[in-house]
């Protein structure tokens, strides 16, 4: 799936149980975090943000709350760029 598209799919809410654990990590890396797994454990970090992203599957899917951090990392840090929802 596109980034763009993936990116406008979080920023709306409306399928928080329905994103792809690979896609979501694509899309954190797009955004400029970088990446370290620990087991499980995908922790993303990016210079500037606080906020440290831990993303654990579900099957092939993301968690629902992680999906939720995520798009508050990206509206707080204003990372969408120019997209609107």
């Amino acid at each position: 799936m596109k980034n763009k598209k993936l990116l406008l799919k979080n920023l709306k809410g409306t399928s928080d149980t329905n994103i792809n654990f690979d896609d979501l990590c694509k899309l954190m890396k797009s955004l400029g975090f970088e990446l370290r797994i620990r087991g499980s454990h995908h922790i993303f970090r990016k210079e500037g943000v606080v906020e440290k992203t831990n993303l654990q599957r579900s099957g092939d899917k993301a968690k629902p709350y992680q999906v939720k951090q995520v798009r508050n990392i990206i509206v707080k840090y204003k990372l969408g760029g120019d997209i609107d929802v």
